[in-house]
């Protein structure tokens, strides 16, 4: 009794514990309802199995006959089985009851979805019902035949059993006798069982809409003409039989229900199977093509509107394969957002010039926002600093863990289009305490991706502050603070600190003096996390990003309905689609989508952990039926403020979703999708190495497509064709962005967010693609040469996204080139750029260079780095193929210069290493290394040459550099 009171408690302080985070958070109703939902459905299941089981058995047991002759080996089962016959009878219905219980339970969210069912307003073109009919109710309605059906078949085992072991079914040789009451009870029982088999069938017509066979999702020729009638004559034929096994429970004759059985196993034989198989094969292989025609239109009209790329423009796109000077005037607001910096590259940049303490981290890929700076939009790179508890070593004591180091402290970000002189990203805000151009707000991160498992803040007023805020600079005091918001679940008294101190498994939430009655807990403090409990029927984006709104930094969510139930929508995997070389995502339970909808947009509160829920898609049905369920849990897009719409971007998981898809269905017209001639993939993400096998991910870039009048916040991929072994080529074939710019207008969308556009390129005219793009500059003798020097000196040139812009006329190529030392605080500079427009490069320090040498002298706009000074004083075309007049390759005498430097910072390194070492022999060679390369250089400049503007690939310093 001590040890199931102990456990009891146990289970009751995480009960009480999750009603004091919801309650606080202010969505009690979501666990109430969710819970209500599954006690209900427990006791539903639980009954619907455990009574009809009981039952069968006492029928069984109280008709037995009571002077049944048993051979001895029954005489002994039964009295073996006497002693716990009440514990059977009882103990398995009561049994098999829990099973059904908690199996029932765990299917509350669709039960729920069916009772609030909401209808699509649109039916599919073979039944004619409403979608709905498919998403809410044929699922619900076949689950319940199931179960119904597990019911039924478990009870007439349990009363064959029962029945044969008090001899009410006795086998002599060849003879089975059956007593009048086993023979009633089991017809009656197979009767049922078959009542069920035929509604089952019956419903399984419908499904063929929403099944994946050979060529699509839906029905096919073969499915219309031969399986769905199929399936209507079996479930007569089952019925009928259903009805000669209730017959024979009055009559007492076997034989009709017999040969009826023997008929439906038959039938589902050549009716079920063998049917639509001779059609298939004589009928529609030999003309499959007109006969799936109607078929796969229905597919391609379905699928295309299930994920929302029915209203899609398709552009022809003539593109230009010939760089000519001024080309690009008319895109100089594109040219000017081109970013330069990498989110997935300049972590370690951050790390190093951001991060000033070791208790402080970056995440390895940061995030892409944009900001209104001068009254113009700027593409920036942003990140949080988070905390990193691992960071203190020696120091990681419960105290400083949850008591001390509590939040993370500022937003840092980075102009994207912009570097300094020597590589560095150009920061718009930075700094301890913060401080740039972005608007005003609170620092402290409370709330984010990497925060500790647990904090406990707050403190009586006039306590003094034990929270670290931020580390002082110089000399000065540490900056100390205490949490002033509402962000956990206060433990006000004796009992919840004992409830937490269970749940965290930690005796001193419960003895520490610093845990008073006006302490909080912090908890489940992940953006993605605190989102997803309180939306449980929400998929959500699998990337979050902050964002300054109103004085806040937020972390915005995006939120995602899905079904796989949606007719004749083909289903793709939505780990698969979402997966590239940023992120490879784990098969989810809910993996095989065909149907889509971004419903909604979440906010998280960095620093006090508020979760706002608004309904963004309020036409998306799925949606409206959970906002029944859940009334209050969402807000109106209308309350979104303006300063919110304007960092809301089109989510990067539903645009992989929609690539996915239009891969092939692109193709509207029957014929051409069934040979597959225009198939287009995702072309593999050519900076991951030849054996790579993740795809490109998309990028966002403010740029103007064709049809558009200004240039607006975008999200773009490319397409190749499909690939077919070693006979794919890598040219473009398509290229797809999207509107992400939501507008800043209070509670109001733009009127173009969410528009697709795809350029539709030419076949005749090869483009080349991202892997044919970034193969030239690999094996550009000239670039290949340049490259070189920059390794030289224990360097690593790291070659960032490569980004496909639609400018001039054409395909633009844009690539940034990092350089990194080897050496542990170092991080990457951006040190060159390298372009292409059709088969030209060209590989300069700045990107407006390189573009006015690739477009001959003039591109005609000025790129967002155009004020870099460059490092290298000519700056020539340089490529592989192309050649051209003007061409200035590096010359020998600065190749040269380039060598002595790098050998000189070596030998520097050296020295500062040995001495720190005390090794004086390394310390005296590595002088004098570096005496000889300074007489070398002498010499050099004797000679002519000029230091002045001598490309630098020195590494960064090793010092930890200062705050301000």
């Amino acid at each position: 009794m001590v040890g199931a009171l102990v456990v009891a408690f146990f289970v009751f302080a995480g009960i009480y514990a999750d009603i004091r985070w919801y309650d606080q958070l202010g969505f009690l109703e979501v666990l109430a309802t969710e819970w209500i939902s599954r006690i209900v459905l427990f006791f539903i299941g639980f009954i619907a199995m455990a009574l009809p089981v009981w039952l069968s058995i006492q029928i069984a047991y109280r008709t037995r006959p009571v002077y049944a002759k048993l051979n001895s080996q029954l005489d002994r089962y039964q009295e073996i089985f006497e002693p716990l016959r009440r514990l059977a009878m009882y103990g398995i219905p009561a049994v098999l009851g829990i099973f059904a219980g908690v199996s029932t339970a765990s299917r509350w969210d669709s039960v729920l979805a069916w009772l609030n069912r909401t209808p699509f307003g649109s039916v599919d073109p073979q039944f004619g019902f409403d979608i709905g009919f498919y998403v809410f109710e044929l699922p619900f309605y076949r689950s319940i035949v199931g179960f119904a059906s597990a019911v039924v078949l478990l009870s007439g085992l349990l009363v064959i059993a029962t029945n044969y072991l008090y001899g009410a079914i006795r086998v002599s040789g060849r003879e089975v006798v059956i007593s009048k009451a086993a023979r009633i009870q089991i017809a009656i029982t197979a009767g049922l069982y078959l009542l069920l088999q035929a509604v089952s069938i019956w419903f399984d017509q419908y499904a063929t809409v929403t099944e994946t066979g050979s060529l699509i999702t839906g029905a096919s020729y073969t499915d219309v003409y031969a399986t769905i009638p199929g399936r209507q004559i079996l479930s007569v034929i089952a019925a009928v039989v259903a009805v000669l096994f209730l017959i024979t429970a009055i009559l007492g004759r076997w034989r009709l229900p017999l040969v009826g059985a023997v008929l439906l196993i038959v039938s589902s034989l050549l009716i079920g199977s063998l049917y639509p198989w001779v059609v298939q094969r004589f009928q529609v292989d030999p003309s499959a093509r007109a006969l799936e025609a109607p078929y796969i239109d229905r597919n391609i009209d379905e699928t295309r509107d299930a994920f929302g790329v029915a209203d899609i423009e398709e552009i022809p796109y003539e593109a230009k394969t010939d760089a000519e000077p001024g080309a690009l005037r008319a895109d100089a607001g594109t040219t000017a957002s081109i970013r330069l910096m990498d989110p997935a590259v300049i972590s370690p940049a951050f790390r190093q010039l951001e991060q000033f303490r070791q208790y402080y981290q970056f995440p390895e890929t940061l995030d892409v926002d944009r900001y209104q700076i001068d009254g113009e939009s700027q593409d920036t790179v942003v990140a949080i600093r988070d905390l990193n508890l691992e960071g203190l070593n020696d120091a990681q004591t419960w105290f400083n863990s949850h008591l001390v180091y509590t939040h993370g402290y500022g937003l840092v970000a980075a102009a994207g289009n912009q570097r300094s002189s020597d590589g560095q990203p150009v920061f718009l805000e930075s700094g301890i305490p913060s401080s740039g151009t972005l608007p005003e707000f609170e620092p402290r991160v409370y709330f984010g991706e990497n925060s500790p498992d647990y904090s406990i803040v707050g403190a009586p007023e006039g306590a003094p502050p034990i929270e670290l805020d931020y580390p002082a600079g110089g000399e000065g005091e540490p900056q100390q603070t205490t949490f002033t918001g509402d962000g956990g679940p206060v433990l006000d008294n004796v009992f919840t600190k004992l409830v937490y101190a269970l749940k965290f498994q930690s005796e001193q939430i419960f003895l520490s003096d610093q845990v008073s009655n006006e302490s909080q807990i912090l908890y489940d403090r992940n953006p993605i996390e605190r989102v997803q409990k309180v939306a449980p029927y929400l998929t959500l984006d699998s990337d979050t990003y902050p964002s300054i709104v109103d004085g806040r930094i937020v972390w915005i969510v995006d939120g995602y309905t899905l079904s796989d139930q949606y007719p004749y929508s083909n289903k793709v995997s939505y780990s698969e689609a979402i997966s590239d070389s940023e992120a490879v995502q784990q098969p989810l339970a809910f993996d095989e989508v065909n149907y889509i909808r971004n419903s909604v947009k979440a906010t998280v509160d960095a620093y006090d952990g508020t979760v706002t829920l608004y309904a963004w898609d309020e036409e998306d049905p799925i949606l409206q039926t959970w906002q029944k369920v859940f009334p209050s849990a969402l807000k109106d897009m209308s309350e979104m403020s303006g300063e919110l719409m304007s960092h809301v971007r089109y989510p990067a998981d539903l645009f992989k979703m929609q690539r996915a898809v239009l891969g092939r269905y692109h193709v509207t017209d029957p014929v051409t999708f069934y040979s597959r001639e225009d198939a287009w993939t995702t072309p593999l993400d050519p900076t991951q190495g030849a054996a790579t096998s993740f795809l490109q991910p998309p990028y966002y870039l403010t740029m103007q497509m064709p049809g558009q009048e200004a240039p607006t916040y975008s999200i773009y991929s490319t397409f190749i064709p499909e690939a077919r072994g070693s006979a794919s080529r890598n040219v473009l074939r398509g290229y797809l962005a999207v509107d992400s710019d939501a507008g800043s207008t209070d509670g109001e969308r733009a009127e173009g967010y969410g528009k697709l556009r795809l350029l539709s390129l030419p076949e005749d005219d090869n483009v080349p693609g991202p892997g044919q793009v970034q193969n030239t500059f690999n094996s550009d003798p000239t670039v290949s040469q340049s490259l070189n020097l920059l390794k030289q000196g224990q360097s690593d040139v790291i070659n960032g996204n490569l980004l496909t812009v639609p400018v001039g006329g054409g395909l633009l190529y844009v690539q940034p080139v990092y350089v990194q030392s080897t050496g542990e605080t170092s991080y990457p500079l951006l040190q060159k750029v390298l372009v292409a427009f059709g088969d030209e490069i060209a590989f300069q320090d700045t990107l407006d260079e390189a573009l006015n040498v690739l477009f001959g002298g003039d591109s005609g706009a000025a790129a967002g780095d155009e004020e870099v000074e460059p490092t290298t004083p000519d700056g020539g075309e340089t490529g592989g193929e192309t050649g051209g007049e003007g061409e200035t390759p590096p010359t020998t005498t600065d190749t040269e210069l380039q060598s002595l430097l790098n050998r000189a910072r070596q030998a520097i390194e050296d020295k500062q290493q040995a001495l720190q070492d005390g090794d004086w022999v390394a310390y005296g060679a590595a002088d004098a290394e570096l005496a000889e390369i300074i007489s070398e250089l002498i010499v050099l400049a004797d000679d002519g040459a000029s230091t002045t503007d001598t490309p630098s690939t020195d590494a960064p310093s090793t010092e930890e550099p200062s705050n301000g």
